[in-house]
């Protein structure tokens, strides 16, 4: 029990919490986008994990971080751009394309690491985003350490999970987007294409995704590993309905989660030897599982998520 309070009052924790949360936050809120407009994407593990391989290749190659990070996100709403041909245009079923864009996204970004890196006993290095450090916050007691010496990636995901919230709920805008996932018939009454609202939302959505893959080779590491996405994106979509499509739910589904994988890394340490470390991988996903259980019975759906539109049609 004090090693649990010793780890529960550690900065080190919730510092931990914010990094591993920023991937799954932008990932979640890219998810979040595209379903509120009606349209599942299951390219997330894919699209993340090329834009981790295309933004550090692009530093590695000379660019700086923030144009990593731009290079990662057009090559998201490049996949984006191609879902939504498959889906809204073809009407292609969307667990079909979106499994198939995963598999495609993943499989290129490795062969074209092979092909444009060299060789190395140890995957390459690059110069990663480093700590901000925060006038007077940074060097408060305690939450100084804990909450504001992330880099700068962390503190945009925030961000972005309140303008998206803003946007949504406090925009014509966003009024469009959640219309076009319940009823796309109603919104081109009102003389909106939805076609052109599920274009754009997928294709944000997705440059979103492959920002928050970018986010763990440009930050939270400094190399690529084909495998390093390890199933976020899968977690990105579970968020989303733990959240019940609301972007503050999902920034605070995506902490949740977070404290849980920083908590086992650190109860692993400390009870090392006497339970098998597999538990201790297991947990933040069984806690996940069950809070999703929880929360998925109350979770309103959008209506015409998944359901291809086509004009004129009722």
């Amino acid at each position: 029990m004090t090693d649990i309070l010793a780890i529960l009052a550690s900065a080190g924790l919730w510092a931990a919490v914010l990094r591993i949360a920023t991937p799954l936050i932008l990932g979640t809120l890219g998810e979040l986008l595209c379903e509120r407009a009606g349209v599942l994407n299951l390219g997330i593990e894919g699209i993340m994990t090329f834009g981790a391989m295309i933004g550090w290749l692009a530093v590695f190659n000379g660019a700086d971080l923030w144009t990593g990070i731009l290079v990662a996100a057009l090559s998201g709403a490049a996949f984006g751009l191609v879902h939504a041909l498959l889906t809204v245009t073809l009407g292609v079923s969307q667990h079909v394309s979106g499994l198939g864009i995963t598999l495609f996204a993943s499989s290129f970004a490795y062969y074209l690491f092979r092909l444009l890196v060299p060789v190395a006993g140890t995957p390459p290095k690059i110069l990663p985003f480093q700590p901000l450090q925060i006038p007077v916050l940074s060097d408060l007691p305690f939450i100084g350490p804990a909450l504001f010496t992330q880099t700068a990636p962390t503190y945009l995901s925030i961000a972005l999970a309140l303008l998206l919230g803003w946007v949504l709920f406090r925009t014509p805008l966003g009024l469009a987007i959640r219309m076009t996932g319940e009823n796309p018939h109603a919104v081109e009454a009102q003389g909106i294409s939805p076609v052109l609202v599920r274009y754009g939302a997928v294709t944000a959505g997705s440059a979103l995704m492959a920002v928050g893959g970018a986010f763990l080779t440009l930050s939270a590491f400094d190399s690529f590993i084909p495998t390093m996405v390890q199933g976020r994106g899968w977690v990105c979509i579970a968020l989303v309905v733990f959240a019940s499509w609301r972007p503050g739910l999902a920034l605070l589904g995506a902490l949740l989660f977070a404290f849980f994988d920083a908590f086992q890394l650190r109860l692993q340490t400390a009870l090392g030897g006497q339970v098998p470390y597999q538990l201790f991988l297991m947990l933040p996903y069984l806690l996940s599982i069950a809070a999703l259980a929880v929360t998925a019975r109350r979770a309103r759906v959008p209506q015409a998520l998944m359901q291809p539109y086509r004009r004129g049609e009722r």
